[in-house]
């Protein structure tokens, strides 16, 4: 048990490292919220992240909560995921890379009676991640100065899931969330000299339900799945000042309240498996383009799909006559349309995925290595296609625990 605790600190520790790194600067992260966190960085991961009809028997999937419904009895799930990302930017004038590492995932779980399990975590919702530099007159000069207009923060998305067998074969559940963060611009001009700075901090709760159906063809068990995500208002409140490179404060804006509109999301999943391969299907959309209307052309926006598709093979070792799961691998794709459209061209994103899970020697720890490599956006039309590829390290404690002894 004591080596159980101290492999559970190590996790909060990386992850807590990992969150601290400085994040990549993605140029579509300035539109909008940013970029929303539509990969799930679970065992899901290997498989184009797609999971919607999968249950939660060897890991916690978030993807959907009736999941939780099929958690093992007397069982506790304690996971935590960080990723190590590289980007290249290429355009017609611009050919450049960088990096960072970051933490996307810590959750716990566990059942409660042999109807409900639960689970609850935190994970990133948004991210903005950016800095623009460009040159720009000054009126009535002709003098040139530079502009660099820089972003940071995100939403961060902390939850509490319930999934419960409703009857045989059907589960439901619900998450409810809550999304905070900031999200701080800054524009200067020269040395830092002078600059505008807005930080806006968000806030709202999030509701997600979802269904799930298992039955079985011949030696196949057969999964299907659901979910709906409530449409979400996020309260804003912002603070705007202009200052000078001493940070003396030549202008207050003052504090102003908004709010932002997050659309309602559908969607649904299906699964195959038998008793080594696993089939797995998701699809997933969001209406866009009825929200934040805006006067800006800069950008648009328009409705998300996300198609996702992959598969798992799993080996297994017996022990006592018990059926033990023991390495694992996947291979999947996904290809999403994102949320905003930027100078006429959307924002599109396709990757390849692999992953490998293998329990550690006493079983009780799994440890998983994804790999993704993928294209997002585009050179046309003066933006940037990013070319990326993602590692993944996903670390998920399954011990049992409410388990009482029984005396002879």
């Amino acid at each position: 048990m004591m080596r159980t605790y101290t492999i559970g600190c190590c996790m909060i520790l990386l992850c807590m490292q990992a969150q601290a790194q400085k994040g990549v600067n993605s140029l579509y992260s300035a539109y909008g919220i940013g970029d929303l966190e539509e990969k799930d960085y679970s065992r899901n991961f290997g498989t184009g992240s797609a999971g919607i009809a999968r249950p939660s028997g060897n890991f916690l999937n978030e993807l959907n909560p009736a999941s939780y419904g099929r958690i093992p009895m007397e069982t506790f799930f304690f996971e935590a995921s960080v990723a190590a990302k590289s980007i290249t930017y290429n355009s017609s004038t611009v050919n450049q890379s960088a990096g960072d590492i970051s933490f996307k995932r810590f959750a716990l779980g566990f059942k409660v009676n042999p109807r409900w399990g639960l689970s609850f975590g935190l994970m990133p919702y948004s991210r903005v991640d950016f800095k623009l530099i460009n040159n720009t007159s000054i009126a009535g000069t002709g003098a040139e100065v530079q502009n660099a207009v820089e972003g940071s923060g995100g939403i961060n998305r902390l939850y509490f899931s319930n999934g419960v067998k409703l009857m045989k074969n059907f589960y439901a559940g619900l998450s409810s969330a809550l999304l905070f963060g900031p999200i701080t611009i800054t524009d200067s001009l020269g040395n830092n000299e002078i600059r505008s700075e807005e930080r806006s901090f968000y806030r709202a709760f999030n509701f997600t339900a979802g269904i799930q159906y298992t039955g079985t063809a011949g030696d196949w068990v057969i999964g299907a799945g659901a979910t709906y995500r409530w449409q979400t208002r996020l309260q804003s409140e912002a603070e705007m000042a202009i200052r000078d490179e001493n940070d003396n404060v030549l202008f207050d804006g003052g504090d102003s309240k908004g709010s932002y509109y997050l659309p309602p999301q559908i969607g649904f999943g299906l699964s195959m498996n038998n008793e080594h391969l696993t089939l797995l299907a998701d699809y997933r959309r969001q209406q866009w383009e009825d929200v934040n209307n805006r006067t800006k052309t800069d950008f648009r926006y328009v409705n998300s799909q996300r198609f996702a598709g992959g598969m798992e093979y799993s080996f297994y070792k017996y022990y006592f006559d018990k059926r033990i799961e023991h390495l694992s691998v996947q291979a999947g794709l996904s290809y999403h349309t994102g949320y905003i459209q930027v100078k006429g061209e959307k924002i599109r994103d396709f990757g390849l995925s692999v992953g490998a899970s293998l329990p550690s020697r006493t079983g009780h720890l799994r440890y998983y290595l994804g790999l993704e490599g993928g294209q997002r956006g585009t050179a046309g039309s003066g933006l940037i296609t990013e070319n990326y590829f993602n590692v993944v390290l996903h670390l998920g404690l399954k011990d049992n625990w409410f388990f009482k002894r029984k005396e002879l």
